[in-house]
């Protein structure tokens, strides 16, 4: 039995697509490198944009093309988002053989099992040692601890979608870090879609759940997953303390406009989100600040517009991702007057990658002659071998000056910035 995987959209989705790869590999299932080379299809959609949306649409079109005789299934956002049409007729109007909703997506490969009649393998019929993770070629596991959002930003779907929070029991996520480790990865992100509310509902919080993670396992490498900028836990900068905790954080901020952000029903301010950056790389040596901004938000006027890119200048983000605004249904947001055209989000878009890559550079400049340990990933194109630093900036080891090889963490010095800007060379120091 053959299963292939397919993530869009966020790290949690990734992390979910981890977790139903243990559960493969428990059940004796092989996992496949193609949807053509599968008994089983499995898609994890999103939804947080229109064009999120297309992409899960053409995702499964794509699975259905490539193997017709493989069973499909369904899951993620999109799937879950519907309130007009339940599992079935969802099914029925993509031609998939079962859809899963967030709300049982942890038991997915479970339900599938089930529902579809798929074959179970004892697990030692396959093959000793073998590593369902490793084997798609990742060597950074993303771990869910946390689902669902109580807040109600008036752009998003994903919390309609996703539903109230729930956190995981800290010692359940630290039996996974320590599984993880045994099988060979070096590097966890925690992930979540509040992570900074884990815990809410557990009497914890996030700050418990990073020391726990630290002091009881020996994951070499942890990261966090993208952050709201709001009920961070006293004494969170001092985590990074520990070398361990990598020195990046994804916290994103959407708009440099307060009176945008206010429209957008969003908790932090422009003023609070500066301090945050301010207290993070004056605390952790090395910070790395990497953000979300949304662009043409309904009613966002032009001088908005040019608050918006002073702050993204002003801050020097490692990076911007960058979401042209898109109406969602059912969101405070799609009934707000004032629609920004589509040609100006466009040209707005445009300026903002151009300001976002000239950023990246002169960040990653601030980091050429220097040392640092990097996580090989993997080989590129052009025959060279790329990771990335503690501080989440993408290096490119020459080949053949390094015995590099995929999972090793490898002591390198950088030695420029790339042509296009985008990532550090390095030779071994």
């Amino acid at each position: 039995m053959r299963v292939f995987l397919q993530a869009l959209g966020c790290r949690l989705n990734e992390a979910e697509i981890e977790t139903w790869s243990r559960d493969c590999r428990a059940r004796g299932y092989r996992l496949a490198d193609a949807a053509e080379r599968a008994d089983l299809v499995v898609i994890n959609t999103c939804a947080v944009t229109t064009e999120s949306v297309r992409k899960s649409r053409q995702l499964i079109r794509r699975a259905q093309r490539a193997n017709p005789h493989a069973k499909l299934v369904v899951s993620g956002c999109y799937a879950s988002l519907p309130a007009d049409r339940d599992g079935e007729q969802l099914g029925a109007e993509l031609g998939v053989d079962l859809v899963v909703p967030n709300s049982d997506k942890d038991r997915l490969i479970g339900i599938a099992a089930e529902r579809l009649d798929l074959p179970v393998m004892p697990e030692l019929a396959t093959e000793p040692g073998e590593n369902a993770l490793l084997a798609r070629g990742r060597h950074r596991a993303f771990v869910k601890v946390q689902d669902g959002c109580r807040y109600r930003c008036a752009f998003c779907v994903v919390t309609q979608a996703r539903g109230d929070e729930r956190s995981r029991p800290v010692a359940d996520v630290v039996d996974e870090v320590r599984r993880l480790h045994a099988d060979g990865v070096n590097e966890v992100v925690l992930a979540g879609v509040h992570l900074g509310g884990y815990g809410s509902e557990r009497a914890s919080d996030l700050r418990s759940l990073i020391t726990a993670v630290l002091a009881d396992t020996d994951m070499p490498r942890v990261r966090l997953g993208s952050l709201e900028p709001w009920e961070l836990p006293d004494g969170f900068w001092r985590l990074f303390d520990n070398p361990r905790l990598m020195p990046h954080l994804h916290l994103p901020i959407q708009s440099g406009a307060d009176s945008v952000l206010r429209r957008m029903s969003r908790r932090c301010r422009s003023a609070e989100f500066r301090a945050l950056v301010d207290a993070a790389r004056a605390t952790v040596a090395d910070f790395n600040v990497t953000t979300d901004i949304i662009v043409g938000f309904p009613g966002e006027s032009d001088a908005e517009w040019a608050e918006t890119m002073a702050f993204a200048d002003d801050l020097a983000f490692g990076h911007v991702h960058v979401f042209a605004y898109s109406p969602r249904s059912g969101t405070k947001a799609a009934a707000m007057p004032g629609q920004v055209d589509r040609e100006v989000k466009r040209a707005r878009s445009r300026q903002l990658h151009t300001l976002a890559a000239h950023s990246r550079r002169a960040v990653l400049s601030g980091f050429v002659d220097r040392t640092f340990d990097v996580l090989v990933e993997q080989r590129l194109d052009n025959g060279q071998w790329s990771g990335y630093t503690p501080n989440f900036l993408r290096v490119e080891l020459t080949a053949d000056s390094v015995d590099a090889a995929a999972n090793r963490v490898v002591t390198v010095h950088t030695t420029a910035v790339s042509d296009d800007g985008g990532r550090l060379l390095a030779m071994p120091a």
